[in-house]
């Protein structure tokens, strides 16, 4: 399957980002209908000059807002405020949006010194991670050894291995004749698809265009547009007689002269008629002098005199030195420019290796923040009703907020709403969209208060005990989800597990062949995401009660797009060990796989046997779970509370969880640790759930 898209990406500043963007749009154009440019940080504004420049060049079909993300201001805000995932998740949101529409991507990340000196790490990379996509790297050979060169690509090479990126190529940019040759010599050595590309001198000037903006000039004589395309290679101050100025004088000198100095603008005239001496890039007449009206009308009445002649009001000595500072440009105004670079980098470039390096390049990768989006986006799309029924809890209306700002999901709170609506205008919370119940005074007790009785009388409920317990805003925030009013709850921000989960075992109970309510943890580990069952709720789990388990977190892995590969886990794998504990695990897979032939699951297995695939290959080799195994399922919770938690802290990973599975409507715990992100991510993952009831 071809990939779906290619990210650029350089450490150091006018590296050739955008010749090497250009020359891969030209590749990659031949080979998908539709393509995209996407420049995840922009320097300010929804325009960017490369952007529009690659659009302009291959007539793109997309908007330029299309093709940005975050602005630069933008990214070091959310730096400041310590909320570097929302970048991720922002540009991913984006960044989905031209993968549902368009065929092939191509990223282009930032240049920008003043990004490189704000952060010690490398964000590029971080957002190529995030968007799951391969990379292409570029360095500068300009004033490096061959040494250097190859200790960079070295040093790429073992940043990216460490971020799990494999790099498509890599691209050396500026490189001299001689070290082109070795460098090829050296990567072939590698098996490194490594292009080295000369230095071609005509990309690294500037153009009589490019002096227009910081100058500030004026065009008195330009016969043609193109006259602005020349490159400029050197600025020539003309403070000396003609015969002097003829000697000095070579081709495509930039000629600054004073306005009075109309035998130096003579000079330049003959000389462009003469097929003995060189013609200028331009002339530019410094200072506020005016030129003489004979010298203009000579100029401008003949047609061969294609040399832009502008004005600068500034002194000689000034603008040379500006020019010397110009920055030299490719932009789609510079015609001639875009050619030399495209056929620059088709003389050194193999089209078809790229691609097919391209093809072969696995790039599965799921990051937290990649995850975490997939989850918001997709709860926006069902616009589920999601009951929170402890609106005295600051955490609970700072998320409240969050989801309805991002359509996360519809939000109830429960409560007397003048109240709730005081305490949030304390905190600076906008709730207007949100929907609010009070238990004490809303018409349902009554209705709600009948319905629990007649459920549980046999239990020893009366009805004057079912008004009671509806009084109780998580038993009423329950039956609203049970008889309908709500799709989900979450709780337990002030709550224990048990007051959120008994009420819903009472109500809601367990779905048809599920004796048993259980729970999973989300684990978000750096570049794919797991599955761990149960760590939670079931102490000590029998064989019938851990395949159940087994079952319901493949069907959660697969309701959150993880393809279920089940390890039941224990301390032996296959048939080596022995032990009740063992065969409590064995005995559990055998009734999991009766129950569900359609799910992958093996056990017992130890987890390096689960994960690892050289492990697997000695241990289990014809196991289709061993070595890829995507849910893991411990046989108690003493194993498994103990290592998600060992997991989460030293592997770095974000536990999302413990989600609640095997009811027939979803109710969720929160840990009353829990943070606002955490509420957000409970109340989608919960809108997810009562989508797949």
């Amino acid at each position: 399957m071809k990939a779906k898209s290619l990210y650029i990406l350089s450490k150091e500043e006018r590296a050739g980002t955008l010749f090497i963007a250009l020359g891969l749009m030209e590749i990659f154009r031949k080979s998908y209908k539709k393509i995209a440019i996407f420049k995840p940080i922009i320097e300010s504004g929804s325009k960017d000059e490369d952007i529009d420049t690659i659009r302009r060049v291959f007539n793109l079909l997309q908007k330029s807002d299309e093709a940005c993300g975050l602005t630069l201001n933008e990214v070091e805000k959310l730096l400041a405020d310590g909320d570097e995932e929302r970048i991720y998740e922002l540009i991913i949101g984006q960044y989905e949006k031209l993968l549902t529409e368009y065929d092939f991507v191509l990223c282009i990340g930032s240049g920008s010194k003043h990004l490189q000196e704000m952060i010690d790490f490398d964000l590029n990379l971080k957002i190529a991670k995030n968007l799951s996509s391969p990379v292409a790297g570029i360095l500068s050979a300009k004033h490096k050894s061959l040494e250097e060169v190859e200790e960079e690509i070295a040093l790429w090479q073992l940043h990216l291995v460490e971020e799990k990126v494999d790099p498509v190529v890599f691209f050396v940019n500026h490189v001299s004749g001689s070290l082109s040759c070795r460098v090829i010599k050296k990567a072939v050595e590698k098996k490194t698809l490594c292009f080295p590309i000369p230095y071609e001198a005509e990309l690294d000037r500037p153009t009589v265009l490019d002096l227009f903006e910081p100058l500030e000039a004026k065009a008195l004589v330009l016969k043609n547009k193109k006259e602005l395309e020349r490159t400029i290679h050197r600025p020539v101050v003309a403070a000396m007689h003609p015969e002097h100025f003829l000697e000095e004088f070579e081709k495509w000198d930039l000629v600054i002269v004073p306005a009075d100095r109309s035998d130096i603008l003579l000079s330049v005239y003959a000389a462009n008629n003469s097929a003995l001496f060189p013609s200028a890039s331009a002339v530019v007449i410094a200072g506020n002098c005016k030129i003489a009206d004979n010298i203009m009308k000579l100029l401008n009445s003949d047609d061969n005199f294609r040399i832009a002649v502008i004005s600068v009001n500034e002194d000689i000595m000034q603008i040379a030195m500006l020019v010397q500072e110009c920055e030299a440009k490719i932009t789609f105004r510079h015609r001639r420019k875009i050619a030399l670079a495209l056929g620059h980098f088709a003389r050194y470039v193999d089209a078809s290796s790229i691609e097919e390096s391209l093809v072969k390049t696995d790039m599965d990768i799921v990051t937290p923040a990649m995850f975490l989006h997939r989850i918001y986006a997709s709860a926006a799309e069902l616009k589920k009703r999601i009951v929170l029924p402890e609106s005295e809890d600051e955490r609970i209306l700072q998320a409240a907020e969050i989801i309805l700002r991002r359509n996360i999901a519809k939000v109830v709170l429960l409560g007397e709403k003048s109240t709730i609506l005081n305490r949030a205008g304390i905190l600076g919370v906008d709730l207007k969209d949100a929907y609010f119940v009070n238990p004490l005074e809303s018409g349902l007790k009554r209705r709600f208060a009948e319905r629990f009785y007649k459920l549980r009388k046999k239990k020893g409920v009366t009805r004057e005990n079912a008004v009671e317990i509806m009084e109780n805003f998580t038993y009423f925030a329950t039956m609203m989800v049970n008889e309908g009013f709500a799709d989900g709850m979450v709780s337990g921000a002030t709550h224990t597990t048990r007051e959120t989960v008994l009420p819903a075992l009472q109500i809601i109970k367990s779905k048809p062949g599920i004796d048993i309510v259980s729970s999973i943890f989300f684990m978000c580990l750096d570049t794919k995401v797991l599955v761990y069952g149960d760590c939670a709720i079931v102490p000590d789990p029998n064989p019938q009660e851990l395949a159940q388990i087994a079952i319901s977190s493949a069907d959660t892995a697969k309701a959150f797009g993880i393809e279920p590969f089940v390890a039941m886990l224990s301390y032996s794998t296959g048939s080596s060990g022995k032990g009740a504990d063992v065969e409590k695990v064995r005995k559990a897979t055998e009734i999991a796989k009766k129950m569900r032939p359609d799910i992958p699951i093996e056990g017992p297995l130890q987890y390096d046997a689960a994960v690892d695939i050289e492990v697997a290959r000695k241990k289990l080799p014809d196991s289709r779970v061993a070595g890829r195994a995507t849910v893991f399922i411990f046989p108690d919770l003493n194993t498994g509370n103990n290592t998600y938690k060992a997991v989460q802290r030293s592997a770095g990973a974000i536990a999302i969880g413990p989600v609640l599975q095997g009811l027939k409507k979803p109710v969720n715990d929160l840990s009353r640790g829990c943070s606002v992100e955490d509420i957000v991510s409970t109340v989608a993952i919960t809108a997810i759930q009562a989508a797949c009831q």
